[in-house]
């Protein structure tokens, strides 16, 4: 059994795992709490003009290609892992990617987004068709990739910034 521990403000601190090879002994091993997200991988029809599409939106540069995935690593050290999804696939399950990126940033994706002339909206639902939001005091805009994902981008995430 696992079990969290908590400071004297019930802040998580750690978890207590079993010592190893201990059995079921009551001693147990504090270790750190630390959960990162790392990667995740993109189904794609075709994974390099996917990636590439990421790369160009995001002003980003693409890893070495690694087996069947295109790498997308960006700066807080999570990579997007594009894969082609096989043959039999006819139809990718849309998935939602948002990043939260700084206002010329923002500038530079939404000129490629017209450049590409792509549909874009305010919101998720779709509507304000062409337009962007400007929520929490940012900007804020959706639109699709070629595979159906669903993109957003974002300049103040959700709530604002902390105080």
């Amino acid at each position: 059994m696992f079990a969290s521990v908590f400071d004297r403000d019930g802040a998580p601190v750690g978890r207590l795992v079993p010592s190893p090879g201990s059995g079921p002994s009551p001693h147990k091993e504090k270790i750190p709490l630390s959960v990162q997200f790392n990667h995740t991988i993109v189904g794609c029809h075709d994974s390099r003009v996917t990636a590439e599409f990421w790369a160009d939106i995001l002003g980003a540069e693409l890893g070495a290609e690694w087996g069947p995935f295109i790498p997308l690593p960006l700066d807080n050290s999570v990579t997007f892992d594009f894969a082609n999804v096989p043959p039999h696939v006819t139809e990718i399950q849309p998935q939602h990617y948002a990043f939260l990126i700084s206002e010329p940033e923002f500038d530079a994706a939404y000129a490629k987004i017209q450049r590409y002339k792509l549909d874009h909206w305010a919101d998720p639902r779709q509507q304000g068709v062409n337009e962007i939001n400007h929520n929490d005091g940012g900007r804020g805009v959706y639109f699709l990739d070629p595979n159906g994902h669903f993109m957003e981008l974002i300049t103040v995430p959700y709530g604002g910034w902390p105080s």
